[in-house]
């Protein structure tokens, strides 16, 4: 063997026992790195606690105004309009006449009537002179009787039915002059139904006719249309549909608020005075009513006000920061923290109370939920809760 390839020899066996002690050292290296990778620390999460308390918000509804009482005015009879003394705007007081009919035939029928009446009453008149002559002969009869031979059986009892006769006929022109009397009062009612009278204190908000029209009753003969409409606006009826979610908390004599857009800087207040207690199947509201007092005669009916209504639970519920509430296409959800490990409790999100929602779900008072709910985090995760103060507290607002 030459000198060089002795060389090389020695060199191959220096360059492979270098590989072999550095082997070990670099898996050490790897090693190492891989337990201080495991050892690294859990992400942090902020988390707030669930709050109880009792919902207390207000939401704004649509209402609609309208007249505590309101009537279309029709006449009882078919006439003509003689003169109307009212128009659209007139306050009007109870029993104030508003317009006069003529009707021609109902002055001939109380005319006829009268003439009955003044018959019947001749008649009577008659029957009753007729009946006190023959009950006077027949008492003359009577005590001459008494003398055996003077008087004629048959004369007494003849003088005694026709006395009896004089009797009845006397209770039958009575009874024609009673009817002829309860004629004569219809007929005249008749007549005062041709002077048109306000029902009720009110405002005229509607006119309909002029003089020489011709009305009727809605249900009769003639045009069929109403003379006039009132309404009773000194008090309103404000009606309000509140929708199926809001009833609960709805008790009757609660005051509320409202604005209408005529005056947008005051605010008006009704009482709540009668409750359906029935849900509309269609819109799935309950209508419900609110007295107002409309005294200066700033609100009228028809205007559509914005109601703030009261929304109010019986019984406190839970409360999460807003954005702890995690919703996806599958679930609705907020992240609990317990024992440093996350899990997704599935919730139904209620109403919203300044920063916080209120939910439904398997949550108790205390509990620690993520204040930013997300898929990202994984049930099962092991993460470190860092309590943020202001949610703590239940705050928030």
């Amino acid at each position: 063997m030459s000198r060089n390839e002795v060389l090389l020899n020695i060199v191959l066996v220096g360059s492979v026992g270098l590989c072999v002690s550095c082997g070990p050292n670099r898996g050490a290296s790897a090693n190492a790195a891989n337990s201080q990778g495991t050892g690294a620390s859990a992400p942090t999460v902020e988390v707030a606690k669930v709050v109880s308390k009792k919902l207390a918000i207000t939401v704004r509804l649509p209402g609609e105004l309208q007249p505590y009482e309101g009537v279309a005015v029709y006449p009882k009879v078919t006439a003509f309009v003689d003169s109307i003394r009212v128009d659209r705007g007139s306050v009007v007081k109870a029993g104030q006449p508003m317009a006069q009919l003529a009707a021609p035939e109902i002055a001939a029928q109380r005319a006829e009537a009268q003439s009955k009446l003044q018959g019947a009453e001749a008649q009577r008149g008659e029957a009753e002179a007729k009946l006190a002559s023959d009950e006077s002969t027949y008492q003359r009869l009577k005590a001459a009787s008494a003398t055996p031979g003077v008087v004629a059986g048959n004369d007494l009892e003849v003088a005694q039915r026709a006395v009896e006769a004089d009797r009845a006929r006397l209770e039958s022109v009575r009874e024609g002059a009673q009817a002829a009397r309860s004629a004569l009062k219809s007929v005249s009612e008749m007549e005062g139904y041709l002077q048109v009278r306000a029902p009720f204190d009110g405002v005229v908000t509607e006119r309909n006719v002029h003089p020489g029209a011709l009305v009727g009753p809605a249900s009769g003969s003639g045009v069929g249309v109403p003379i006039v409409r009132v309404e009773k606006t000194s008090r309103l009826r404000l009606l309000v549909p509140v929708p199926e979610k809001y009833v609960a908390g709805v008790t009757e004599g609660a005051n509320v608020q409202f604005s209408v857009p005529a005056f947008p800087k005051q605010a008006f207040s009704g009482k709540v005075a009668r409750i359906a207690h029935s849900v509309d199947v269609k819109t799935r509201t309950m209508p419900v009513e609110l007295d107002v007092t409309n005294r200066d005669g700033h609100l009228a009916s028809g205007m559509f006000p914005e109601v703030v209504w009261p929304v109010s639970r019986s019984q406190p519920t839970l409360f999460v920061p807003t954005s702890a509430v995690a919703r996806t296409t599958e679930a609705t959800f907020v992240v609990r923290i317990r024992d440093g490990n996350t899990e997704w409790v599935n919730v139904q999100a209620g109403e919203v109370d300044g920063k916080q929602t209120e939910v439904f779900g398997d949550l108790r008072d205390g509990d620690d939920v993520a204040v930013r709910g997300t898929d990202e985090l994984r049930p099962g995760t092991h993460v470190t809760a860092r309590q943020t103060s202001a949610d703590a507290k239940g705050s928030g607002k």
